[in-house]
């Protein structure tokens, strides 16, 4: 099972990154730098990166900008599910392609165009992020697509984790879990 950890400011501190990568490390085999909110988050990705290096993640992301995931090395991008539009530039760079998903059309558009992977959220309960779609959309969903899907979104606990992998996801992904 795929165990993707997504970052956010409360997760990851540039005082502390080592320490943190470790962390993350510990439990997670993909990592996407994201923070939608930095300024210098072309800087600080670099040096993201730099770090995550040094740890033994399968796959490094960038969270919507593919361009510069290709020009620092990045392993892939994580686009939002407004970008399906960049799937293929994407692709053509070499990159690794996750995007997020919050319907069985928009996962099914994001197959046809390339992707390498989906996320597929909200499964269960999250802040500001509506209600959740559930495990039976999620169950539904592997009849609809091949791609590996990733359950997302209100994802703390093992049961949890046991249940999104019973329903068929091929991992899941968290910010809160990875704390």
């Amino acid at each position: 099972m795929i165990r993707y950890a997504i970052t956010d400011p409360s997760t990851l501190s540039f005082e502390e990154i080592d320490k943190d990568l470790e962390r993350f490390a510990s439990k997670a085999d993909m990592i996407v730098y994201r923070d939608k909110s930095n300024m210098h988050y072309a800087r600080d990705a670099k040096i993201f990166l730099d770090h995550a290096g040094h740890f033994t993640f399968d796959k490094v992301l960038f969270h919507c900008n593919a361009e510069l995931a290709s020009r620092l090395g990045a392993d892939g991008v994580h686009l939002s599910s407004t970008q399906s539009d960049q799937i293929q530039k994407a692709k053509s760079l070499g990159l690794f392609v996750v995007i997020s998903t919050h319907t069985a059309e928009e996962a099914k558009t994001a197959e046809i165009l390339g992707a390498d992977m989906i996320t597929f959220s909200p499964i269960f309960d999250t802040p500001n992020k509506g209600k959740p779609l559930g495990l039976g959309a999620l169950k539904e969903l592997q009849g609809i697509i091949a791609l590996p899907i990733i359950a997302l979104g209100g994802i703390l606990t093992e049961k949890q984790i046991d249940e999104c992998k019973s329903s068929g996801a091929s991992g899941f992904a968290s910010i809160r879990y990875f704390q």
